[in-house]
């Protein structure tokens, strides 16, 4: 799709000042701190940061990574969130032009990085990207009108469902919590986005196919928790961009026309 460049200029540019906050979100929410107080500051002199030194990947590029005042690294995390969500804002707009299905493929994109981050690290999904999630993607819905809001909230009906179901069953089965409440409320937020029962399935199989592919090697040696919500989020991020065409082609392989 043709997109004049000054537009992906513009996604760009607001994709890093996204990440920028996500990055603060990935920081704070675990730690249950405020997002907007205190402002950033240098972890090891505790000196605020200035906003020449606060711009996004390129503050860090000028400063070689290191504190302005007492030259501490600071995390290359930073320019790699805001850059990774520059790329993925720039997409959504390559992908589906100048739309609301951009901005919710942005945004969705945006969170799921978040959640992947967050839960990758600390085994915990916030609710403030979930519930948050949750009212944004219900908040877009809204253009396609009552159809397009009651799909949504559907998908967000059907994600709850299935992950609580899952998580009783494997409770029941090995007598002991087999799925954490994150991932259930992740996925009615993921549900409304997609707003598809048959992509909350597909979400859910891609994200177990995922883990088993990806984590279980990697635990053989040392039991380790699964950090469910990593999987779910690269199968959510998958599913929305070729949900349709890997459902299409699932019901013709099934039928065999």
């Amino acid at each position: 799709m043709a997109v004049d460049p000054i537009v992906l200029v513009a996604a760009g540019l607001l994709g890093l000042c996204v990440g920028s906050f996500l990055n603060v979100c990935i920081i704070r929410l675990p730690a249950d701190m405020s997002l907007l107080t205190p402002p950033s500051t240098c972890p090891r002199c505790k000196q605020a940061i200035a906003w020449r030194d606060n711009i996004p990947v390129l503050s860090w590029l000028l400063l070689r990574g290191r504190c302005r005042r007492c030259g501490a690294p600071i995390s290359p995390q930073y320019p790699i969130i805001e850059a990774a969500v520059g790329v993925i804002w720039v997409g959504a707009v390559l992908l589906y032009g100048v739309s609301l299905h951009a901005l919710a493929a942005a945004l969705f994109g945006s969170i799921l990085l978040g959640i992947g981050v967050t839960d990758g690290r600390h085994y915990l999904i916030p609710d403030e990207y979930t519930w948050g999630g949750l009212v944004l993607a219900l908040g877009l819905s809204l253009s396609g009108g009552g159809n397009g809001f009651l799909q949504a909230v559907l998908g967000a009906a059907a994600g709850f469902a299935l992950l609580f179901a899952v998580a009783r069953v494997g409770q029941w089965a090995f007598k002991e919590e087999a799925m954490g409440g994150g991932d259930i409320k992740m996925m009615a937020m993921v549900g409304a986005f997609v707003a598809d029962w048959r992509k909350v399935l597909l979400t859910v199989f891609l994200g177990a196919l995922l883990g088993s592919l990806i984590f279980v090697p990697l635990s053989l040696k040392k039991k380790r928790l699964v950090p469910f919500g990593v999987f779910l989020a690269l199968g959510a991020a998958v599913t929305f961009v070729a949900g349709d065409a890997i459902i299409a082609w699932y019901l013709h392989f099934l039928h065999g026309e």
